[in-house]
């Protein structure tokens, strides 16, 4: 025994590197598993594997300590490989998903999942959705302890940070182990589509204010009707807005509360967008480019006209006609629109306006109110739209809608210029003087303008066609 011990020893002064190569045959089997079953080590058996390295180490100086280096290094081993042998399987857990197919933009979207423990022990688990990066958990992982043979339903809020269709494909799981020196990961294939809308709240808001005459809330006036509609509609509430000839005094009397009559203006008129995704739609204003904030109030006013009884149309374009939704009426009218345009993105080309308005004369002869909305900064675009639009006049009521641009406005409203600053707000007044006279030009052609910052774009494009209908200028 005492020889055996010797020649142990001495093969140890002979060998200094036999610790460093013990070292790579324990990390063998570690790279191995991380590839064929997803498994590594967790932070307490790092830790442990910490020991032997320095006791390794000590061998430089002491070789007689070889013995006890190689005890304390078996021992890890055989308390790790059990505790990685007490790791579940991919079939011992499972994992679904449940959650709506219909997402809004920028609003909290619920899901579920639902994970399954078939065996007889309590696991440690960390869950992970498959998620796209224009898609934000929240939170970003769930860590729960799930019981024996139990079904646990875990929920998180979904944001989608720009529009578009999306396909989340696999749940992850990252379970411990029983003494938790390792951490496999396991993966299971579960299929959800997800198609991310433009953002409709409003469209509810507006039904709301509406049915309770508080429209004004959300900036839209009330116009006055002007001309001759005498189809009668329906008995409301007298408001102070109201004319004193519309009170019918019979209902009043009989009610004991002002009451004033409805009348209907003409219905069946058109309303046709021209919706603008090329270089000029990619700018960002309050976190949304500015085609979101285009189709936003475009499906906000498509809702308000088809309650007031007109067919709405669109056609999105840039450097070619991406999609074309026919001038129709009717409920499902809002469905066809949104998917139309829920997956329809700002690109990096110069927008045809000939070939935007040649389709449009060819599919919607009869008169409509045509609605641009684009973004001008340069005289190519303008002149463009200028001419255009100017065709229509007579034939069609036009009407352009031009988004502002923060970022110009803000340097020419500087109170204070100095030095850089002067010279960009002397630019950005050059080129707001400039876009003004656009404006000037396209009213004096007969067509109708908007001139509106992004984000507030709604309520002015709303009260612009409420203003349209009363006057009969359809």
């Amino acid at each position: 025994m005492g020889e055996a011990y010797s020649w142990i020893v001495d093969s140890a002064v002979r060998l200094p590197g036999l610790p460093w190569m013990l070292l790579v045959v324990l990390l063998l089997p570690l790279v191995i598993l991380a590839y064929t079953r997803q498994t590594y080590p967790h932070l307490p058996l790092v830790i442990l594997m910490l020991a032997p390295c320095l006791l390794s180490l000590v061998l430089l100086v002491v070789p007689e300590w070889f013995l006890m280096v190689v005890v304390v290094d078996l021992t890890l081993v055989i308390v790790a490989v059990g505790d990685l042998l007490s790791l579940p399987g991919q079939r011992l857990l499972a994992a679904e998903r449940a959650t709506q197919r219909i997402v809004s933009v920028q609003q909290r979207h619920p899901v579920a999942l639902t994970i399954s423990n078939r065996t007889g022990r309590s696991w440690l688990v960390g869950i992970r959705d498959d998620l796209p990066r224009e898609l934000v958990a929240e939170p970003s992982e769930l860590v729960r302890c799930l019981p024996p043979r139990s079904r646990t339903t875990l929920h998180y809020d979904l944001r989608a940070q720009r529009r578009g269709s999306f396909r989340l494909e696999t749940i992850y799981l990252r379970v411990r182990s029983l003494l938790g020196l390792w951490q496999r990961y396991l993966t299971y294939p579960c299929e959800s589509k997800l198609h991310v809308y433009p953002d409709v709240r409003q469209v509810g808001e507006y039904a709301l204010l509406a049915r309770t005459n508080r429209l004004s809330l959300m900036g839209v006036r009330r116009t006055r009707k002007v001309g001759h509609d005498h189809d009668f509609e329906r008995l409301r509430d007298y408001t102070p807005d109201d004319h004193y000839k519309h009170i019918d005094w019979r209902t009043t009397a009989r009610r004991h509360k002002l009451t004033v009559k409805d009348f209907q203006t003409s219905q069946s008129q058109r309303v046709l967008f021209l919706l603008d995704c090329g270089r000029m739609m990619t700018n960002q204003s309050a976190g949304l480019s500015l085609l979101d904030h285009a189709l936003n109030a475009m499906l906000m006013l498509s809702y308000v006209a088809l309650r007031q009884g007109d067919a709405v149309g669109l056609v999105c374009f840039s450097d070619r006609i991406h999609s074309y939704v026919p001038p129709r009426g009717g409920r499902t009218q809002m469905n066809q629109l949104l998917h139309a345009c829920f997956d329809r993105f700002p690109q990096l080309v110069e927008s045809r306006y000939d070939q935007a308005f040649v389709h449009l004369s060819a599919h919607c002869r009869k008169r409509a109110l045509v609605i641009l909305m684009t973004h001008v900064i340069d005289r190519v675009n303008a002149d463009q739209i200028e001419r255009y639009l100017s065709s229509l006049a007579g034939r069609h009521l036009p009407l352009g809608v031009l988004l502002r641009d923060h970022a110009l406005f803000d340097a020419a409203q500087n109170p204070q210029p100095r030095g850089m600053a002067l010279y960009r707000a002397a630019a950005a007044a050059h080129i707001l003087n400039w876009r003004q006279q656009v404006l000037v030009d396209l009213q004096h052609r007969g067509v109708l303008s908007l001139d509106v910052f992004p984000e507030e774009l709604t309520a002015p494009l709303i009260n612009r066609y409420l203003e349209i209908k009363a006057r009969h200028m359809l």
